[in-house]
C-alpha cells in the first residue's frame, strides 16, 4: 500500500519512490507530543508528525485503536497527497493535524478490508514476509488470553 510506493511530483514530473523507514514516538527523540514516521523519499529523508492525542480522539470518537502498521499506512498515504498536490518539496518535515490522522487511518483501513489485512512492517525483501525472515512473536500462536504473572 503506503510502506513502497511510487508518485510523480507535481511540478518536476519526477518519479518519486517512497519507502517507509521507522516509526519514531517523539517524546523521546525531540521533546513532542508526537509520533513520527520516516520515508526516504528518492533516498532522502522525509519525515510525517502525527499528534499522538489523534489516538485519543480515534478511540472516542470510532472505538477504534491507530495500530502501528495503520499509522504507517496513513503517513504514507498523506505523503502521497501532499506530493500530489503540489507540496512545498524542499521541506522534510511535515506535520499532520489529528483530522488528518483520522481521516488517512479510515481511508487506509477501508482501502485494506480491515487493520488485520494491512501490510506489516519492517519490509525486509518483497519477496519475503517480515515474519519469515524475523521470526513470530511468542504470542503469535495464541488462542488462549494470557495472564500477567502474580508477584
Amino acid at each position: 500500500m503506503y510502506e513502497n510506493f511510487h508518485v510523480t511530483d507535481r511540478w518536476t514530473g519526477e518519479d518519486l519512490h517512497c519507502v517507509w523507514k521507522g516509526t519514531f514516538v517523539a517524546i523521546a527523540t525531540r521533546h513532542a507530543d508526537a509520533t513520527d514516521i520516516r520515508f526516504a523519499v528518492n533516498d532522502r529523508p522525509m519525515w510525517i508528525a502525527m499528534p499522538n492525542v489523534a489516538w485519543v480522539e480515534m478511540k472516542r470518537r470510532h472505538n477504534h485503536v491507530i495500530t502501528d502498521y495503520a499509522a504507517a499506512q496513513a503517513a504514507g498515504r498523506f505523503l502521497k497527497s501532499i506530493i500530489d498536490t503540489g507540496y512545498d518539496n524542499g521541506r522534510e518535515f511535515y506535520t499532520m493535524t489529528i483530522e488528518e490522522v483520522i481521516e488517512n487511518v479510515n481511508a487506509v483501513v477501508n482501502e485494506a478490508g480491515s487493520t488485520g489485512a494491512l501490510p506489516t512492517l519492517p519490509v525486509i525483501n518483497d519477496d519475503v514476509a517480515p515474519e519469515t525472515y524475523a521470526g513470530h512473536l511468542p504470542s503469535d500462536n495464541v488462542t488462549e488470553p494470557v495472564a500477567a504473572p502474580n508477584r
